[in-house]
């Protein structure tokens, strides 16, 4: 079992937490909004978009640190998403979690990580992997 943290470590926690800016792009409102509402209950600074259009036009003033996608959008998917990004960022690039229910194979598994994907889940998706992902982000 781990210590329990101090005061002043779990203040520095919440602090880093709340620097960290999270963006999630998915064309369900229903799924931005549950997945916001588990970032922000974590102490996250986060903000969400229904469609990869929107998110494009205003990720360069939230300046995120992650970028949470989905893959299969209409208009601009993530593939298509995730490489701007990545083109666009240049050195400053944001970690990209891809996040579907409709690619499971390995194929796409690979195809994720080529777009600049630093990891894939499926849907429905553990709040708990995803926090545990955000965690290594602030490493």
């Amino acid at each position: 079992m781990l210590p329990a943290m101090t005061a002043t470590e779990s203040d520095a926690v919440s602090a880093i937490r709340r620097a960290l800016r999270v963006l999630v792009v998915d064309d369900h409102p229903d799924i931005v909004m549950t997945l916001l509402a588990v970032l922000r209950n974590a102490g996250y600074n986060a903000e969400g978009f229904a469609s990869a259009q929107a998110a494009v036009k205003e990720f360069r003033t939230f300046d995120p640190d992650v970028i949470i996608s989905d893959i299969a959008m209409p208009f601009v998917s993530g593939w298509d998403l995730a490489k701007q990004v990545r083109r666009t960022m240049g050195e400053k690039r944001p970690m990209l979690i891809a996040i579907t229910g409709q690619y499971t194979t390995s194929a796409d598994k690979a195809a994720s990580e080529t777009s600049g994907f630093n990891y894939y889940l499926t849907k429905p998706c553990d709040p708990n992997v995803l926090l545990a992902l955000l965690e290594k982000a602030t490493q």
